[in-house]
């Protein structure tokens, strides 16, 4: 089967740069890129975009039948920090999405759904060191909530009509392509923004926050992983635990002075703190390594020496 995919909210933090490595991959006219707004100019102009509201069934629909879709990744989400300041409209984005393109996937309109979930699905209660796979999960943020029951309703349409959906739970992303978009863990890429330009930075998070995170080469290797992996070796249907590395706002910054020796870091914990102390400090995804062999490649310092050079080089072009 050809791959003809839909991107939807290819215009957000992981779906840009998702859309222009599967373009590279599949081709340019085989990727349509869709979100609510045409704000991504580089992205709309780098191929097919057309504008879909993931909380219109008929939008979805109409974008599926123009271009004979097959594949869908659903990226479009509300993310934990901002949905916590809008909880309802968190809910209805991220909840009314999941069920149009499963729903669509149940009628035979697609036949394969990548949709994301996220280390938010775990609470307070959750085992910090090394999270299993299964284990209690009692999320405390909107966030987490709907990826919590996403999983539960991904796992649902598999097993009672046969829908082929697929999911990561992504730890913190960092990428030096795109800003974050309103997460808890959005410090770890505002930090080397401000390192490179003021030589400080303020953290929202205490010093010894520690969190999983991921540079962005490794979650989009991990996305295209799954998705290609053959359909038998994709046992969780749920969601799988994903991880790369965990690491504190000091050690980040005891990184960046390798390199930039005069930086200095301040704390100035937020309400985005108390989501954080919520969530683990580190993820066992041996499920993940042993079914489709899952490999990630970038160390803390192997990412901070390509958020650095890339930035560096970004700032001297727009000088």
């Amino acid at each position: 089967m050809t791959p003809k995919i839909l991107i939807i909210g290819a215009s957000g933090q992981i779906g840009s740069e998702l859309t222009q490595k599967l373009r590279s991959i599949h081709g340019a006219e085989n990727v349509i890129a869709s979100d609510i707004s045409y704000n991504n100019v580089e992205l709309v102009n780098s191929g097919i975009f057309e504008r879909v509201d993931a909380q219109d069934y008929t939008s979805v629909k109409i974008c599926i039948e123009k271009y004979q879709i097959n594949t869908i990744y659903l990226m479009a989400a509300m993310l934990s920090a901002t949905g916590e300041k809008f909880p309802r409209k968190a809910w209805d984005l991220n909840m009314d999405s999941l069920f149009h393109v499963l729903n669509l996937a149940k009628e035979g309109f697609i036949k394969k759904v990548f949709w994301p979930s996220s280390i938010a699905v775990f609470g307070p209660t959750t085992p910090k060191e090394n999270t299993p796979q299964y284990t209690i999960m009692e999320p405390s943020t909107v966030y987490g909530i709907t990826k919590q029951v996403g999983e539960r309703w991904c796992e649902y349409y598999h097993k009672q009509y046969g829908v082929d959906v697929r999911s990561l739970r992504y730890p913190g992303i960092i990428s030096w392509k795109t800003m974050p978009g309103g997460g808890t863990t959005d410090y770890a890429v505002e930090i080397y923004h401000k390192a490179i330009a003021e030589k400080k930075y303020e953290c929202f998070l205490s010093e010894e926050t520690e969190l999983p995170m991921m540079f962005m080469d490794d979650a989009i290797k991990a996305t295209i992983d799954i998705m290609d992996a053959k359909k038998d070796d994709v046992k969780i249907k749920s969601s799988y635990n994903l991880s790369a590395v965990s690491f504190t706002p000091r050690e980040i910054a005891e990184s960046i002075q390798k390199h930039i020796p005069e930086f200095t870091i301040s704390y100035n914990p937020d309400f985005r703190q108390k989501i954080a102390d919520s969530w683990p400090k580190s993820i066992d995804d041996s499920r993940a390594r042993d079914d489709w062999n899952w490999k990630h490649a970038f160390s803390l310092d192997d990412i901070t020496n390509e958020m650095l050079t890339n930035l560096k080089a970004k700032a001297e072009q727009t000088v």
